[in-house]
């Protein structure tokens, strides 16, 4: 099994610190056990320490650029199993009904071969919550929690915080305990409280109009001015081309967003005859 798109070249922020301290448990179990069987490869390029021609620097600079921008994304994705994890475990069990919600939501944001690997390593990641103890990993948590903070941009965290709604609500059975483990992790994250409320009535602002209200964080009262500075703002801090550098499969799921929010304004628009 090819570990190599998840940790090969740069691991990015996500190489050290309380993050790096549980992914590094995590690869851990996993190379014992793959390198064993032989079913772990990782590719690597080396680069003797010779003198580069014009074409060799080109090539090694394009190559370093891209393992830079894989060190952004895989860091994003190693970040966000290790949240899922902790939300899903938030009310004391994991269901088989959760994990089916998200082995389907890897797939389809990012492809057959994260849904395999990122299932396993979510695994080990319940394994390390188990061996540690709940109350050292959620401490664990707050610290990766600022450790992204530092290493992230806001529309990155906001990203993060999306994809954690979005595996709660997604089986339509969301405990009190895991949107409680959603605001802990977002506050943790430096996403204020306005931003997660939005995110959590994305999924009811077709049919709802106070929940597309919510949405743009403001109430029925507000002005059609403040409305329209409301959605500028959000639609600001949502747009994909803040995530594309994560890859095109973060930037498609942030372009649904998007037209979340794009239809939450229309519902509002219309209703009050706005153009």
């Amino acid at each position: 099994m090819a570990f190599g798109k998840w940790i090969g070249g740069f691991l990015g922020f996500a190489y050290g610190g309380p993050l790096g301290a549980i992914l590094g448990f995590v690869f851990g179990s996993i190379f014992d056990a793959g390198l064993k069987s032989g079913n772990i490869r990782i590719e690597t390029n080396n680069y003797n320490n010779r003198e580069y021609d014009d074409y060799d620097n080109q090539r090694y600079q394009r190559q370093t650029n891209q393992q830079a921008t894989e060190g952004q994304r895989n860091s994003f994705l190693l970040s966000l199993l290790v949240l899922a994890a902790y939300v899903m475990k938030a009310d004391g069990k994991v269901m088989h009904s959760e994990m089916e919600v998200v082995r389907n939501f890897l797939r389809q944001n990012f492809g057959s071969s994260a849904q395999n690997q990122g299932e396993e390593i979510l695994q080990k990641i319940f394994d390390y919550q188990k061996q540690v103890g709940s109350t050292q990993f959620k401490m664990q948590i707050q610290q990766a929690c600022q450790q992204i903070a530092q290493n992230m941009d806001y529309s990155s965290r906001l990203q993060l915080i999306s994809f954690l709604v979005a595996i709660a609500q997604a089986d339509g059975n969301v405990a009190t305990e895991e949107i409680n483990a959603i605001r802990e992790v977002a506050a943790n994250l430096g996403i204020s409280a306005a931003d997660v409320n939005s995110m959590l009535n994305l999924r009811d602002s077709g049919n709802d109009l106070d929940a597309a209200y919510k949405v743009l964080g403001i109430t029925k009262d507000a002005t059609d001015d403040e409305v329209k500075a409301a959605y500028r703002k959000m639609a600001l801090k949502h747009h994909p081309d803040k995530v594309a550098t994560l890859g095109d499969d973060v930037k498609k799921a942030a372009e649904q967003k998007f037209k979340e929010i794009n239809d939450a304004k229309d519902k509002i628009y219309k209703a009050r005859g706005m153009k």
